[in-house]
């Protein structure tokens, strides 16, 4: 079940998902402080998420990795498996890069870490809803290290401007279609400048190019 378009005239509807109460509470409270945030369900396991979107469309969900029986990262793969596009974000204490980069391939739009402040967890919901990927900066840069390869600043200067125009796009989520119509290009071109994209970074996935790209450039 796909959720439908996201668009700031109506509340954003969100599930979270955590094993914890008390985080539970706090966290449905400070979201429903603001007037653009709907936590409309929380329920405490992967499970339970999964029996909650088969009958209900939600904008968000917001799931720690932690968890018992299904983890976070086994929750959002059975949610991609079912078709379900909702925007998915990681909130979580575990800063494992293994655990970042898996979210990321498995296609969330975020990761972000519970010792956050309340201000920047709202505006990177905020970004996430628009299509964005968010990290949280402190793993944005381990993140953007352990993809960074030898020279890959110099490596940037052969990419064309046409291919300069796709990775940011990529940064800020756009899908090959969404960057064929904004560029006027056919799906099949843009997915050739991210085929030169990859070959070129040494860089293995759009994820990849995304978190670069975001803690890399000037965007």
């Amino acid at each position: 079940m796909s959720s439908k378009v996201y668009t700031s005239a109506s509340p954003a509807k969100i599930l979270l998902v955590d094993d914890h109460p008390m985080l539970r509470r706090g966290m449905k409270d400070l979201l429903n402080l603001e007037s653009d945030f709907n936590v409309i369900a929380d329920v405490s396991s992967g499970e339970e998420a999964l029996a909650y979107l088969k009958d209900n469309e939600v904008d968000l969900v917001i799931l720690d990795q932690n968890m018992p029986g299904l983890s976070g990262l086994e929750t959002v793969e059975k949610i991609r498996s079912q078709g379900n596009q909702s925007k998915i974000l990681m909130f979580t204490v575990s800063d494992s890069g293994d655990d970042i980069h898996n979210a990321l391939k498995l296609g969330v739009n975020g990761y972000l870490l519970k010792d956050m402040q309340p201000e920047q967890v709202a505006l990177d919901i905020r970004k996430a809803l628009r299509g964005e990927l968010v990290v949280s900066s402190r793993l944005a840069a381990v993140l953007a290290q352990a993809l960074r390869t030898p020279n890959l600043d110099d490596i940037v200067s052969n990419l064309t401007s046409r291919e300069l125009q796709v990775v940011k796009m990529i940064a800020k989520g756009h899908s090959n279609k969404m960057i064929g119509n904004e560029l006027g290009i056919s799906e099949s071109t843009v997915k050739v400048h991210v085929k030169h994209i990859l070959n070129k970074t040494n860089l293995r996935t759009r994820v990849d190019v995304a978190v670069w790209a975001v803690n890399s450039l000037d965007l």
